[in-house]
């Protein structure tokens, strides 16, 4: 009788994973080609491998409901799963019952928040960048006493949809969150701390170090940059940049 060994077993399981990688990564490609024209195969490949392990972890084995972990991944960063601004992403993926069912519930929440948040096809997610791109140029004019509450009014100018469903609770977390990711890069000014949450804002709270945007870990963890003023600065130079190529993609994509 055939006899499969645990080493060729493995051998199978890899060969299994890597062609649904291959899989995903062309799925990425069509799921959202203005992120995935902006990202190297490399870079790719990178996020989807953490995904698709964190997606494990919450003993997701099935192709459907990893593939919706990948499109979450695309919609909200690759801590999707650990985000304030999306709480309901966690509570559902760490709640008991089989991964169907699971994955039936994240799937209508994301329904649920991409009706009330993005519009018709993405139209409030445009504007917002849009808006982003516009605020990150402006000078800020607040002190840091005034920091939270000028940062709420900010979310809420950038993309309003998205700040009233999170609420100000939400928000001010995130604001926290930021600051204080903010100082352990030596950011110590208000234009720096600003500037991280606007990106945990617009990118998600792990954006520091996610593969989807690897500029910002980059520039963040650039030895040959050692003063914290250059390092916000040219954070902040990469940040427009990346914006301008996504914006330009946007709007060619609605000219075609």
């Amino acid at each position: 009788m055939l006899r499969i060994r645990p080493e060729q077993m493995k051998i199978l399981e890899d060969a299994v994973w890597q062609g649904f990688e291959d899989e995903m990564a062309d799925y990425s490609r069509e799921f959202n080609p203005v992120l995935c024209g902006v990202l190297d195969e490399g870079e790719l490949r990178k996020a989807l491998r953490k995904t698709i392990k964190r997606a494990r972890g919450y003993g997701f084995t099935c192709r459907g409901p990893i593939r919706l972990c990948i499109e979450l991944m695309h919609l909200f960063g690759s801590s999707f799963d650990t985000d304030p601004q999306y709480p309901m992403f966690g509570e559902i993926l760490k709640s008991p019952g089989h991964e169907m069912d699971r994955a039936g519930q994240l799937y209508a929440a994301v329904g649920d928040y991409l009706d009330k948040v993005s519009g018709e096809n993405g139209i409030h997610e445009g504007r917002a960048l849009e808006r982003f791109s516009t605020v990150v140029r402006e000078p800020i004019r607040y002190s840091p006493e005034e920091f939270e509450e000028a940062m709420v009014r900010e979310m809420i100018r950038i993309y309003p949809q998205k700040a009233v469903l999170i609420g100000e609770e939400g928000l001010t977390v995130l604001i926290r969150e930021g600051r204080q990711e903010a100082h352990t890069y030596g950011f110590n000014t208000v234009q720096a701390e600003a500037l991280v949450v606007r990106l945990m804002y617009g990118f998600g709270h792990g954006c520091t170090d996610d593969p989807l945007y690897p500029w910002i870990s980059r520039t963040l963890k650039d030895e040959k940059i050692t003063d914290p003023s250059s390092r916000a600065k040219r954070l902040e130079k990469k940040a427009l940049t990346w914006l301008d190529q996504v914006l330009e993609r946007l709007h060619e994509g609605a000219q075609s």
